[in-house]
């Protein structure tokens, strides 16, 4: 018959309409204070057993977002109890998100050397506009160093957009431990391609100084050897040391006289080949000119 389908529908809703208040009754209340049983009140209403109401009355209730939820980026910094680097930006301003974004929200001022005036790897300055944002995550997949991050604040409506819907650096730089409190899982996949929780600077410099260490563990043991055989060897009476005294000066003087020897013996073997040089050089000279002035006079004595 015609118009069943909707008096079902209005049926079913009516049912719903009736539970709701049915349910608080029979909970006094604890429908939406939760109960000693220590579950979530927001997860058994969205079970497949619940009873009552079914929409989520925002915004006193939120549905929890997934963990790879976007909504607009933040920039990510050291967290500010870090030992050597407290607040420091993992961002180096390289512009790649700047570049990638494709409604082009992203404006970077890098950052310059008070002295020196040569730029820094790091922002000065970094604005997005999140109402020419599009959440597409671009700029947190291209980013080179895991600086920039796509957030779960989705609250952000307001009646003036150019007071607050501009974010400086100020605004969008939060810590790193957040950033493991709202991805834990794909922090932790971050980290294992990294090759650690730190920023990549940092993996860097410890990788350096470990090598570094290594490299000098092979030269101080041997340093090692000598010094322990030295401790270890017997003591040396001063007779004992007389003599080998006396036998170091000798060996000095036998190696001072073969090395004075060697610088006499030097100059003169360079001599003698300068010398035949000369004298070689000297006669193919005279040879030439003979060869000239015989050549000169058949010539002229032809000529007459």
């Amino acid at each position: 018959m015609f118009g069943q389908g909707i008096a079902k529908g209005l049926w079913v809703t009516l049912k719903h309409f009736a539970a709701t208040y049915a349910n608080d009754v029979k909970r006094g209340g604890r429908a939406y204070l939760g109960d000693s049983l220590g579950d979530t009140v927001f997860e058994r209403r969205q079970g497949p057993r619940a009873q009552g109401i079914f929409t989520v009355e925002y915004p006193d209730e939120k549905i929890a977002v997934p963990e790879r939820f976007r909504f607009v980026p933040f920039l990510v910094v050291e967290n500010y109890d870090h030992p050597d680097r407290p607040g420091h930006d993992w961002c180096t301003s390289c512009g790649i998100c700047a570049k990638v974004c494709p409604p082009q929200c992203i404006w970077i001022v890098r950052g310059e050397d008070p002295v020196t005036k040569r730029p820094i790897p790091e922002p000065q300055a970094f604005y997005i506009d999140i109402d020419i944002c599009m959440n597409c995550g671009y700029c947190a997949e291209f980013c080179p160093f895991d600086a920039i991050k796509m957030d779960h604040d989705y609250e952000l409506s307001t009646y003036d957009r150019t007071a607050t819907n501009i974010h400086d650096k100020a605004r969008l730089s939060k810590e790193f431990r957040y950033w493991q409190s709202i991805a834990p899982t794909t922090a932790a996949e971050e980290a294992e391609a990294r090759g650690g929780w730190e920023h990549t600077d940092v993996i860097k410099e410890r990788k350096k100084a470990e090598a570094a260490a290594k490299k000098a563990a092979p030269a101080a043991a041997p340093a090692a050897a000598v010094t322990t055989a030295t401790a270890s060897s017997p003591p040396v009476t001063g007779q004992q040391a007389a003599e080998s005294e006396a036998a170091a000066g000798v060996a000095a003087n036998v190696e001072a006289t073969a090395r004075a020897e060697a610088t006499t013996q030097e100059p003169d073997a360079a001599n003698t080949d300068a010398a035949a040089d000369a004298e070689k050089a000297k006669a193919e000279r005279l040879a030439k000119r003979e060869a000239a002035l015989a050549r000169k006079a058949a010539k002229k004595s032809g000529g007459e």
